[in-house]
């Protein structure tokens, strides 16, 4: 197989893919997730994926139906994700919320989701589901 080849199957890929919708319930069963609070939003369809343990180049994205996946577990986190307006955050490499994180996402309508993959697993895994990337 040669670049060009590649180059097209991967752009054919990209295409098919963006038409799928996707919510938060399929990130959280395609990554073997647990949905930890506000389940009621389950069927919030996502448009966009960005995985970062900095919460820093999380304050810089202007996108909306944004998942965020992240190794770093607290409190900060959750307000990042207000401040974001991400409708959902993922905890990767079985990270564990605490009992304050949780009451703060019921208290925002954030829904928060644990899995027991790794940030590239993950990322990859909803990539090739179809959700786009930031950028």
């Amino acid at each position: 197989m040669n670049q060009n080849t590649l180059e097209y199957s991967f752009k054919m890929n990209e295409t098919e893919n963006s038409t799928k919708k996707m919510t938060i319930a399929n990130i959280a069963e395609i990554l073997n997730g647990k949905i930890l609070c506000n389940h009621h939003l389950a069927n919030k369809e996502i448009d966009y994926a960005f995985a970062s343990d900095l919460m820093s180049d999380v304050l810089t994205l202007k996108v909306d139906n944004m998942v965020v996946l992240t190794g770093l577990c607290n409190v900060q986190v959750i307000r990042t994700a207000e401040v974001s307006d991400a409708s959902c955050v993922v905890f990767v490499r079985n990270k564990k919320a605490t009992e304050e994180m949780l009451e703060l996402a019921a208290d925002t309508d954030l829904v928060l989701v644990e899995c027991p993959f790794s940030m590239y697993k993950s990322s990859g895994m909803l990539y090739s589901s179809g959700l786009k990337p930031v950028y």
